[in-house]
């Protein structure tokens, strides 16, 4: 198992060595998605443990994590096996090595079937699951699919349609929330809404689902277009995995044109420095990272560091905060970046995904 301590190397060739040989950071990067794969591939398949969000109605509901969802039953938990089926997608689509690339093919083809989506969608409609990982597994197979919509290969064409129908509940699922939700829910965990709609506009973008896309841009600007002074030296509590004020702006950046979004961060997070120093804020510190809840810190640098980036991206070219957005957002990548060991299943299941979303430059990639 190789150490923490060798990715904290790899995290500063790979985001602080300014002068590094072109070639010798692309085997870095190589490196580092080989083994973001493998977590991935290692989870995907692997039924315990098993954390089961699941409302029993009867004692015939009392099933397996793999009765309950023949697709993704794995890596702990039911968002997790998402996104790390996810991250397979987002790496294949990418480009890998024959025998990397017959691995990933195979566990999709098991997992992305019709017989085992049909299942999923079973489980969905059953009674007392309305707000069944609403919203943040919702939010990821979302981004499932929307990888999938985008890639012009004859195998995410099939995975695409024997996903279909369970895009299309959880679509519906969204339809049916967003009317009824009368605030936002600004935490740094699963529940969050800024995470949770960011995601599921990428889809209803590229889906071209213009209704979802409507109400999702409306509940943005309704819940968020007033923010002011949001109080990120407060972050991060202790068990988070997303940044309540960087992810609310990461969302912003979808639905605002630059000249509105750049006056809007001004008054959102005014004290962003103009000096390109990186230590304006400090990324998060994991004691025990075979605590499930205490290892979210982890990925919150890892989360942090996607959502500096886009939102630098996402200003002027002069604009005076890039700089130090970027600074950041490479701080907060190296230290988030070091902590994909796998050394331990309560990060190993999970902390993959973040990672490839960020150094897939996946928040940059995302439909307008």
């Amino acid at each position: 198992m190789l150490s923490r301590t060798f990715f904290v190397i790899i995290a500063n060739f790979a985001f602080l060595c300014s002068n590094i040989a072109e070639a010798q950071s692309e085997a870095v990067s190589q490196d580092q998605e080989r083994h973001f794969l493998q977590l991935a591939l290692d989870c995907v398949d692997r039924e315990y443990p098993n954390k089961i969000s699941h409302v029993l109605q009867s004692d015939t509901d009392a099933l397996t994590p793999r009765a309950l969802h023949p697709a993704f039953y794995g890596c702990f938990d039911w968002h997790s096996a998402v996104h790390g089926h996810w991250l397979i997608v987002r790496l294949l689509r990418g480009g890998l090595d024959a025998e990397a690339e017959l691995a990933a093919t195979t566990a999709l083809d098991a997992h992305l079937n019709t017989a085992a989506i049909a299942g999923e969608v079973a489980y969905f409609q059953a009674e007392g699951r309305a707000s069944f990982e609403r919203p943040y597994g919702l939010a990821w197979l979302l981004q499932l699919g929307a990888e999938l919509r985008e890639w012009d290969d004859p195998r995410a064409r099939r995975w695409s349609q024997a996903l279909a129908p369970l895009e299309a509940v959880i679509a519906d699922r969204y339809r049916s929330w967003l009317p009824n939700l009368a605030y936002p829910v600004r935490i740094g965990t699963h529940n969050q809404s800024a995470f949770g709609f960011a995601l599921a506009l990428d889809w209803a973008r590229t889906a071209g689902d213009a209704e979802l896309e409507g109400m999702l841009v409306d509940a943005t600007l309704r819940f968020h277009r007033e923010d002011r002074a949001c109080p990120i030296r407060y972050e991060p509590s202790g068990e988070d995995f997303l940044s309540p004020c960087l992810m609310e702006a990461d969302l912003m950046r979808r639905v605002l044109d630059q000249a509105d979004f750049a006056a809007w961060l001004t008054g959102f997070l005014p004290d962003i420095p103009h000096d390109g120093s990186a230590d304006w804020l400090e990324p998060g510190v994991v004691l025990d990272a075979s605590d499930g809840k205490l290892v979210h810190l982890d990925g919150v640098n890892l989360s942090r560091a996607w959502n500096l980036e886009a939102i630098a991206d996402s200003l002027p070219a002069d604009d005076p905060r890039r700089d130090s957005l970027m600074a950041a957002s490479a701080r907060h990548a190296a230290s988030g970046i070091a902590s994909v060991t796998g050394d331990d299943y309560a990060g190993g299941h999970w902390l993959a995904s973040f990672a490839t979303y960020l150094v897939t430059g996946r928040a940059l990639d995302i439909p307008r």
